[in-house]
């Protein structure tokens, strides 16, 4: 691939988008980060249950959670890496085949896991094997959401990104309702089966998910608006000395504040959804929860995530994206004591009301409207890169890492009910993010072309 390569046939970027169209592209995103998050995800649950026993038996339970958790953030950690390489080549040669690629990479890693031997059989080499499968998910998924995301925004109508970016962020909690509802029923094996082989069929399931991705995503055009940017670097020969430097320098460069923001704005938004969905199913089952009740809650907040999402996507384009995503950030903290108070009843409706406090009605009213949010924060030359950067590094130090502390933090209090640590831990995020997006200011009206002449102008 070389930066002269000329992207696939799209329609005029001046014209109407064809309603069939953009419907195509949704979908086509929707599908795509369903299938990818789905295997993201299912490692995440997979490691609160499996993974410790399995491929760290020599380890204290408690510390083999933990290091567990630690090839969960080692996924997230390769995210960020995933996001400047795809980017990098998602702003020179276009969105589409980044997202072809991406799934390609995620369905070979997700299949490796399933058929991964353990501890047991090939002794140290089976966890280092898993962290390299991991931090390739993590690439792949890093480069995923940014191309998913600016699919579907750019196609879309100024007064209609924010619903049709939501789109996008459906496949999340629909990806996490598969994996959860997956690992679920393969617990309903008696446990030395679920044991030696029925955590393995979700994994292997995936390569069925990743060709129906493939197929989809293979019929939908590129972005208009970045084919438009292409033809116009092509015109402008001050523009092709731009064009030649990498596109992640020249984000930190020129737009080094909306990168920052971005991410902080981000990680409440992440750090919620990793307490409230792989945290908290090893957390509730080491404090006497039924393993399947813990995976109901997570699967049944996922859901109403998935309906709630369009309702928050729409809003914030009725009333703008700070204010949902402010009031979702201010209720993280609001919400930190009382949530796991109710984990902490030991009863089957506390922890279902505490994920859907947490999961749906919270983190979703950030990460809604986060497609059209970030995508407006960026000109279309850096949109893939700015995007997938920010979001991901977002998802380190949030998703990442909130589960690997929480557990860390409840060790240090002696285990049990000790969660005042953790709350306080949400309360940081939520006014961080809270202050982040509010110095973000308003974006919904900006016109993603002229924040690339606002950029080219400003040189």
């Amino acid at each position: 691939m070389t930066s002269s390569s000329q992207p696939p046939p799209t329609p005029p970027p001046d014209a109407e988008v064809d309603p069939k169209e953009i419907r195509k592209v949704a979908l086509s995103s929707y599908i795509g980060t369903t299938v990818e998050l789905y295997d993201f995800l299912l490692y995440g649950t997979a490691s609160a249950l499996v993974f410790g026993p399995l491929f760290f038996p020599e380890l204290d339970p408690l510390i083999g959670i933990i290091a567990s958790f630690g090839t969960l953030a080692a996924g997230y950690f390769a995210r960020p890496l995933g996001g400047v390489l795809f980017g990098h080549f998602g702003d020179r040669l276009g969105r589409k085949r980044m997202l072809l690629t991406t799934m390609i990479i995620m369905g070979v890693a997700s299949t490796l896991i399933g058929l991964l031997p353990t501890y047991e059989t090939i002794g140290l080499a089976a966890p280092i094997i898993l962290v390299t499968l991991r931090v390739l998910q993590g690439i792949a998924v890093g480069g995923e959401w940014g191309g998913a995301a600016l699919m579907t925004v750019e196609h879309a109508k100024a007064g209609n990104r924010g619903v049709w970016g939501g789109v996008t962020q459906m496949g999340a909690p629909t990806g996490a309702v598969l994996a959860t509802a997956a690992l679920t029923l393969a617990t309903l094996l008696p446990e030395d089966q679920f044991l030696s082989w029925g955590w393995r069929v979700p994994f292997l399931a995936s390569v069925v998910l990743i060709g129906v991705g493939l197929f989809v995503r293979l019929k939908i055009t590129e972005s208009p608006i970045f084919a438009q940017a292409q033809r116009k670097e092509a015109e402008q020969k001050a523009e092709q000395k731009a064009k030649g430097r990498i596109p992640f320098v020249q984000v930190l460069t020129s737009r080094p504040k909306n990168l920052l923001l971005a991410v902080v704005a981000g990680i409440a938004a992440f750090a919620t959804q990793g307490i409230f969905t792989a945290f908290i199913i090893s957390y509730a089952i080491g404090i006497g929860y039924e393993r399947s009740t813990a995976l109901s809650a997570v699967v049944i907040s996922s859901v109403l995530a998935i309906i709630l999402t369009p309702v928050y996507a729409r809003l914030s384009d009725r009333i703008g994206r700070r204010p949902v995503y402010l009031a979702g950030a201010l209720a993280v903290s609001v919400i930190a004591f009382p949530s796991l108070w109710l984990v902490n009843t030991g009863e089957a409706w506390g922890i279902i009301a505490a994920t859907v406090l947490g999961q749906a009605v919270v983190v979703t009213a950030m990460y809604a409207p986060m497609a059209a949010l970030l995508s407006e924060m960026f000109d279309t030359r850096l949109r893939y890169t700015g995007a997938s950067v920010s979001y991901q590094t977002a998802t380190v130090l949030g998703a990442g890492l909130s589960p690997l502390v929480a557990q860390s933090l409840l060790t240090a209090a002696g285990g049990g009910t000790a969660t005042h640590g953790i709350s306080w831990m949400l309360v940081g995020v939520g006014l961080a993010s809270a202050v982040a997006i509010w110095f973000t200011g308003e974006t919904r009206s900006r016109d993603l072309s002229d924040i690339d002449q606002e950029t080219a102008a400003a040189g």
